[in-house]
C-alpha cells in the first residue's frame, strides 16, 4: 500500500483527496519552549503511588517487558507506528538518549525515552508508555516531565514530541505540560486501482 504523509496545510491534501486517496491516519508534532520547572515538578509529584526516576541500562529487560506489554496498545498510523525492538536494540537507545521510568514497588509501570537533537537543538521524546491498569493516573505525564526537567537542567530549552491524533490522552497530557501543536499531518493511502 502506497501512503503519502502530508502536512494538513499542504495544498496536496485536496489534490490527493480529489484523486481518490483515502485518509488513513492523522498525527501531530508539538514543541515546548522554556518550560516552567515548577509546573513540571508538580506533575512529577502528583503521580501518586509510584516512584519516578532516571533509568540506566540495568533496567533494559524491565523496559523491554513494559514496551512488549504495551505494543498492542500503541495507536497505529502510517506516520506513528511503533514496533518494539529486541531488548539489545532497546538497550542501545541509552547511547543516544535518556530513559525515565515510574515504579510501583519494583515493577516498572511507565517509561519515556528522550534524545538530544542537534538541528535545531532540542530534546525529542521518542515514545512514552504506561502499563494498562496504571493509565489515567498521570504516570506518562510524570515520566515525561522528569525527562524535560533533566534536560532543562543541562541547558536544553526546546522540546519536541508528537503522536497519533486518535490518542487523545497523550495529546491532552502533552498540552497540559505546555506543549503547543505546531504541525498536523495526514496520511493518505493510494486508491486500490
Amino acid at each position: 500500500m502506497t501512503v503519502e504523509v502530508v502536512r494538513d496545510d499542504d495544498p496536496r491534501c485536496a489534490e490527493l483527496e480529489a484523486a481518490g486517496y483515502q485518509l488513513v491516519g492523522e498525527s501531530w508534532a508539538a514543541r515546548l519552549r522554556d518550560p516552567d520547572p515548577s509546573i513540571l515538578e508538580q506533575v512529577v509529584l502528583r503521580a501518586a503511588g509510584v516512584t519516578v526516576r532516571e533509568l540506566d541500562r540495568s533496567s533494559a529487560v524491565a523496559w523491554h517487558e513494559l514496551e512488549t506489554a504495551n505494543e498492542k496498545d500503541y495507536p497505529y498510523t502510517p506516520a506513528t507506528h511503533r514496533v518494539v525492538q529486541p531488548v539489545d536494540e532497546l538497550a542501545e537507545l541509552w547511547t543516544t538518549g535518556r530513559v525515565f521510568g515510574a515504579f510501583d514497588g519494583e515493577r516498572l509501570v511507565g517509561a519515556t525515552y528522550i534524545s538530544l537533537q542537534d538541528d535545531p537543538p532540542r530534546g525529542e521524546t521518542g515514545f512514552t508508555s504506561v502499563l494498562d491498569g496504571y493509565r489515567g493516573r498521570g504516570i506518562g505525564q510524570a515520566v515525561k516531565a522528569a525527562s524535560i526537567l533533566a534536560l532543562a537542567a543541562d541547558g536544553v530549552r526546546v522540546f519536541g514530541t508528537g503522536g497519533a491524533a486518535l490518542n487523545e490522552a497523550s495529546l491532552g497530557a502533552n498540552l497540559a505540560l505546555g506543549y503547543v501543536i505546531e504541525e498536523r499531518w495526514r496520511s493518505y493511502a493510494a486508491p486500490p486501482w
